[in-house]
């Protein structure tokens, strides 16, 4: 989840020289992906190359790195990072959750009686006893302690495309087929969403997407999370050239109040922290956006926009469906902030 720039602030840090492998393939929803994720082998088991094992209890997930030996049937997964959304789309069972996706508001009543857990806390990880961790491998720490609690799966972010990742999360848990048959029906409903999103604003007309508040401005290419990927992948909406021009190399791009009408579409698509100091929406230079006096600014909580998991995409799907169709709660940002 670093990965995804949580908090924005650690960007510099955490992003700049770890995220040249974007993958932007569209994942085949009828078929067997061959890539997946970074994963590292590591059980506390002997793995078998043969793709099958002796055990009736686990099967041999081959990740990109080779075999690791994981249960068949999983029943007390820790997720870091990420991906709680698409074990709990596949109903895998949770015992454990990184304390971004535990404050995502989609997962309150899912992960209501699921601890939060840290790699940096191994004992919080070894208290729910896991049969199986899946985690991202980027800045991931101990672990070498974590493999010796149950098989780790760690993924590298953006190394493949998104939806070939939640095929990969399928795969690790022994439901390839139901990761495929949701991937099937998400690449159609979106479709014909674009579809009519065309429709109703143009073809033409240009998305943008935001994060962060006064002090730190983002804008997004189209595999970043926060809708990136529907927007622009599975919609095909039009992003602005000034926005394809910058995020072309991080996938990000780091904007100051002067220039961010340079950035803005004719719809723009607000993740925004709702404690964040926002008061950059108060200034002349934003207001006068031909977006924002035209009410096509739709603001959104950005703890339901960070990742790109299965159950975050159906909600960010319905979100911005509906704001740019102009036919559900989804609002413009208020008068207040024009």
């Amino acid at each position: 989840m670093k990965k995804w720039l949580f908090p924005l602030a650690l960007v510099v840090i955490l992003v700049l020289g770890a995220c040249g492998n974007k993958a932007n393939t569209n994942a085949d929803a009828g078929g067997t992906a061959s890539a997946s994720g970074t994963a590292e082998v590591s059980s506390p088991a002997s793995p078998s190359a043969s793709g099958s094992s002796e055990n009736n209890d686990t099967i041999i997930y081959q990740s990109e790195n080779g075999p690791i030996e994981v249960p068949a049937h999983p029943q007390r997964v820790v997720a870091l990072f990420g991906y709680a959304g698409n074990l709990l789309m596949l109903g895998v069972p949770l015992v454990g959750v990184d304390s971004w996706t535990k404050a995502d508001p989609n997962f309150q009543d899912q992960l209501k009686d699921v601890p939060e857990v840290s790699d940096e806390n191994v004992e919080s990880i070894l208290n729910v006893k896991p049969d199986l961790i899946i985690a991202m491998s980027d800045n991931l720490r101990n672990a070498d302690k974590l493999k010796q609690i149950a098989p780790l799966v760690t993924y590298t972010y953006n190394k493949v495309d998104y939806l070939t990742q939640i095929l990969e999360i399928g795969k690790a848990v022994n439901q390839e087929q139901k990761a495929a048959d949701w991937i099937a029906d998400f690449k159609e409903r979106a479709r014909k969403a674009g579809e009519e999103i065309k429709a109703k604003i143009g073809a033409d007309s240009t998305i943008s997407i935001i994060e962060g508040d006064s002090k730190n401005l983002y804008t997004f290419g189209d595999a970043w999370g926060r809708g990136t990927e529907i927007v622009y992948q599975a919609m095909g909406l039009k992003m602005p050239d000034k926005v394809k021009e910058m995020t072309a190399k991080e996938g990000y791009y780091d904007l100051s109040l002067e220039v961010l009408p340079e950035y803005m579409g004719d719809y723009v698509i607000y993740s925004k922290d709702p404690a964040a100091d926002a008061s950059f929406q108060q200034t002349s230079t934003y207001k006068n956006i031909p977006a924002v006096k035209n009410h096509h600014v739709y603001e959104v909580d950005a703890r339901t926009f960070y990742f790109n998991d299965a159950l975050s995409l159906d909600y960010q799907l319905d979100f911005i469906t509906k704001a740019l169709l102009g036919n559900g709660n989804e609002s413009p940002a208020s008068d207040s902030n024009h």
